[in-house]
């Protein structure tokens, strides 16, 4: 489990709200509202006020006097008057706070506004931001013109792959490659077929060349990939494309290759094309698992019911979780025993079951996927599970 450079919540960040368990465990949620005139009427402001209004009233609940609570809810209505806050505002603002600290997050959701106070921290809202982050590979490949990203939703990160190989075909072949290359038609590519002068003897020293090459390149990428299940796409013209996939040994190749030469290419607009090209093959992966939830819905392997989901999720059992979007189950569970105790609605003394599912299903390298009420495998339960074993 891991997360691009370019993530708005690294997965330590998350881990660490996932590791706090105290008394009044305070989670906000509210959207920042961006555009002009709900800034200038401050919207997201009074939507704050009145998110510590109710927060107020719950912390009354736990008996704690009031003079207790304001100073404790200080710190998150300092940021009601926090200028740079809201100047720049995100789609949306996660608030946690407990007796140690303050940690605020500005993100690329626009969350419904919602505030809890637990034992722990309310944290399912987040993992929209792991479940769409698509990490995949980007390999920006020509003849003089070589680098690999691990890519993301939010962003491309170098991963310096020419400390591994030659970023190059000049570096790879020698220094004789140029005045070869004289040799070749103005406005084709090393990787074009029939474009070399001379005779076969010299075609076929060419395609050796490339063809190091290429395995060159293949060999640092599956050095410099860690997780080869990630798609693999690549940034190049359809000769080299079609050049690669003849010598590539990655695991998870993409079958198709953002056209064009990627040396004269904007990285945002690289990163914008790579990703509409990948978007595809995560969905489908997400179909996959709905499909495979079906097939498997009169055996072991699958439930919807939360006093097996919850044992499951706590001991890591679960290999897919499908969570309902903007619905909590309320009561405890008994790690000891095994006993879960379900309540009508949010009281003092529990916490959301759906939460705990969703947090440790994903903090146990689960997948999860958040989904309207009309997407859920099994509709009418908030949780649905694919077990592992």
């Amino acid at each position: 489990m891991k997360t691009s450079k370019f993530h708005p919540l690294p997965i330590k960040t998350f881990k660490t709200l996932a590791a706090n368990h105290a008394l009044h465990c305070v989670s906000i949620y509210l959207p920042m509202n961006k555009k002009g005139k709900e800034q200038n009427e401050r919207l997201a402001q009074e939507t704050l006020k009145a998110c510590i209004k109710n927060v107020h009233k719950t912390l009354k609940e736990y008996q704690l006097s009031t003079t207790e609570i304001t100073t404790y809810l200080k710190p998150i209505e300092d940021l009601i008057s926090e200028v740079e806050l809201w100047r720049n505002p995100s789609e949306g603002l996660a608030i946690f706070l407990d007796k140690k600290r303050l940690n605020y997050y500005t993100l690329p959701i626009p969350f419904i506004t919602k505030t809890q106070v637990a034992s722990s921290f309310y944290l399912t809202p987040l993992l929209h931001l792991y479940q769409d982050e698509e990490m995949y590979y980007l390999l920006e490949l020509s003849q003089d013109y070589v680098k690999l990203y691990e890519a993301s939703t939010y962003g491309l990160t170098n991963l310096h792959i020419k400390s591994l190989a030659p970023d190059t075909l000049e570096k790879a072949v020698g220094f004789d490659f140029k005045q070869k290359m004289l040799q070749f038609r103005s406005g084709q590519d090393a990787f074009s077929s029939g474009t070399f002068h001379g005779h076969g003897e010299g075609k076929d020293d060419d395609k050796k060349e490339i063809s190091n090459f290429l395995r060159i390149i293949d060999k640092a990428v599956n050095k410099a990939i860690k997780n080869n299940k990630a798609p693999l796409v690549i940034a190049s013209t359809n000769n080299v494309f079609n050049s690669y996939k003849k010598i590539n040994t990655y695991p998870n190749l993409f079958t198709k290759n953002c056209k064009g030469d990627p040396e004269f290419k904007n990285k945002t607009k690289l990163h914008e094309a790579s990703l509409k090209l990948i978007k595809p093959y995560f969905e489908e992966i997400k179909k996959q698992q709905l499909t495979q939830y079906q097939e498997l819905y009169h055996t072991p392997k699958v439930s919807y019911q939360l006093n097996e989901i919850i044992p499951a999720a706590i001991s890591g059992k679960i290999d897919t979780l499908f969570v309902e979007k903007n619905t909590d189950e309320f009561g405890l569970y008994n790690i000891e025993n095994g006993k879960l105790i379900l309540d009508t609605k949010k009281e003092i003394q529990n916490s959301s079951l759906t939460n705990l599912a969703a947090v440790q299903t994903f903090l146990n390298k689960g997948n999860v996927y958040v989904l309207d009420a009309q997407e859920m495998p099994v509709k009418g339960r908030p949780l649905n599970a694919i077990f592992r074993y």
